[in-house]
């Protein structure tokens, strides 16, 4: 029987993942590290979708890590996400628990799972301004010409887009390691049909309108969060700021931002598509089934992998 040390369970945004991953914690003794790449801002929480109430089952509140774990404004990446994914994990084994890996940034799960040997890329003044006079649209092709263009925020703006070409051309003359035998874990999976997953993204970003995302993004800015930065993490703190900037109504800020969410949905499913490709086994449960079916086929599969509490 194979032995796993870990359950991950992945699927593209508003899909529900956080609220199987505590059930499932809840059942078999285990802990949520959370694998997106936003949630560790302090002050980000209604745009990034922390929904900090499912953490709570049965009356009992589960642990979670890598949540709220640096300060907005600073610049979080998959090199400081593996460092302190590898201590939360090893804490977490340790105390002879089950760690349940949750989240929808692809790149960050394969980073784990198929362990990357990383290095904290440095600055590069001179590249940089080499590239500064050059036009967003050169940028992009200078960043598709050095590495495959999986994550489409790197275009979001032209600070993130030096930046992506900066580690690119570092890692093109500096490879980095990719294992294919990383942290051994059984992988689920929720997916929607594609109309019904369009459903609920619009619906949930009205409710997270009406509960004060706009007022959020206020209060960021408020405390010094410039706007460039806002823009910098993308999807709801990008639309957020140009909205409160003036450059949109909020019925066009609310159709951009809504456009922008579904295309980040099928880029995520594109990545978990690919990672199939490369090998890895993720075990697909349907979002339409009822939330005590989903656990059901959740523990049913992972009753094989040699995972107990």
């Amino acid at each position: 029987m194979k032995k796993f040390e870990m359950i991950t369970l992945l699927g593209p945004t508003a899909t529900g993942k956080t609220k199987l991953a505590v059930c499932l914690a809840e059942k078999l003794k285990g802990e949520i590290i959370s694998a997106d790449s936003r949630q560790v801002y302090r002050g980000m929480t209604i745009g990034t979708g922390k929904d900090i109430e499912d953490y709570t089952v049965n009356g009992k509140n589960i642990p979670y890590h890598l949540v709220d774990i640096c300060d907005a404004g600073e610049e979080y990446n998959v090199f400081r996400f593996k460092q302190d994914f590898e201590r939360t994990h090893k804490d977490i084994i340790d105390r002879n628990k089950i760690p349940v890996l949750c989240g929808g940034s692809g790149l960050y799960i394969e980073a784990v799972l198929k362990d990357y040997k990383l290095i904290n890329v440095p600055p590069d003044k001179k590249l940089r301004e080499k590239l500064e006079p050059k036009t967003d649209e050169e940028l992009t092709g200078i960043l598709i010409s050095l590495t495959a263009l999986h994550n489409i925020s790197d275009t979001s703006n032209r600070k993130r887009l030096i930046r992506a070409i900066e580690i690119a051309s570092f890692q093109k003359n500096n490879p980095r390691e990719k294992n294919t035998s990383g942290i051994r874990s059984v992988i689920l999976g929720i997916r929607f049909e594609r109309n019904i997953l369009k459903q609920r993204i619009t619906e949930r970003l009205k409710n997270r309108l009406n509960e004060g995302m706009i007022a959020e993004a206020e209060e960021l800015l408020s405390r010094g969060v410039s706007k460039e930065k806002l823009i910098y993490y993308g999807l709801e703190y990008k639309y957020l700021a140009e909205y409160l900037d003036g450059q949109y109504n909020y019925n066009d800020m609310f159709q951009k931002l809504n456009s922008a969410i579904h295309r980040f949905s099928k880029r995520q499913m594109t990545w978990f598509r690919k990672m199939e490709r490369d090998g890895f086994e993720i075990n697909w449960i349907e979002g339409e089934l009822s939330d005590d079916k989903k656990l059901a086929a959740a523990l049913d599969i992972i009753k094989g992998s040699g995972i107990s509490p």
